[in-house]
């Protein structure tokens, strides 16, 4: 590519046993290939074609991606996923054609101390370390929201800018910038860890998620670039 593009990755999943004799279970060039010739030119199409790309139903382009690649992949691709930015992603289920899923990233910087009260002081040096530090520290956290949407008869699904504005009144306004021990009153008696941020911002997001019709799948929290924790609710 030369100049200005668009960003657009392509993850094809497909599921099935490893032949005994070779160890294969599908060839990578067939994939490929069924990409290249049967998603690749429908992709190209919608782009080049579409004025306005609000109005493409990304419900439906997602059905008609399984749909393509099925027959050429002898109908093993179990999962398609499509990067329309490099932290906003949809992925549709073969046996679930009815829904995508929306991945969407949002991030907040804020405050915190590892400190529980019920411990010596020596105890909670031992467990958090620099983190125990009596001033706390701060952190830039990422957040990725998942959300199952239902495909509607004009094959669209719910515009991601309602998703973005919901998160950002029920949690980025609440915990960015802020203290989580001293200014969010979730962590008053709560620890605030990865694994409780988590939790919480899951229980901040699920009340309201239904506004939008539709289903809070997961919330994933980086507190650093290679420490995450994933919470699903009570479905794990």
């Amino acid at each position: 590519m030369r100049g200005l593009g668009r960003f657009y990755q392509l993850h094809v999943s497909c599921a099935g046993h490893a032949d005994p004799t070779t160890g294969y279970f599908i060839s990578i060039k067939h994939i490929d290939k069924a990409v290249a010739q049967h998603a690749v030119p429908y992709l190209d199409q919608l782009i080049n074609t579409t004025a306005v790309t609000a109005a493409v139903p990304m419900g439906r382009l997602m059905a008609t991606l399984i749909d393509r690649l099925g027959p050429p992949l002898d109908h093993t691709v179990a999962a398609v996923q499509l990067d329309l930015a490099p932290y906003y992603w949809l992925t549709i289920e073969s046996n679930d054609m009815q829904h995508v899923t929306i991945h969407q990233h949002y991030e907040f910087s804020a405050s915190h101390r590892l400190h529980v009260p019920a411990m010596g002081d020596d105890d909670n040096r031992s467990v958090f370390g620099k983190c125990n530090n009596p001033s706390g520290h701060g952190h830039n956290y990422q957040i990725k929201v998942a959300v199952r949407a239902p495909i509607d008869p004009r094959g669209h699904a719910t515009p991601v800018e309602r998703i973005d504005a919901l998160i950002d009144e029920a949690v980025l306004q609440k915990l960015d910038h802020k203290h989580l021990n001293v200014d969010v009153p979730q962590f008053a008696d709560l620890n605030p860890t990865v694994e409780n941020i988590a939790q919480v911002i899951y229980g901040m997001i699920q009340p309201r998620i239904g506004e939008l019709g539709v289903e809070l799948r997961d919330v994933s929290v980086w507190e650093t670039g290679k420490t995450v924790c994933v919470y699903s609710g009570d479905k794990t």
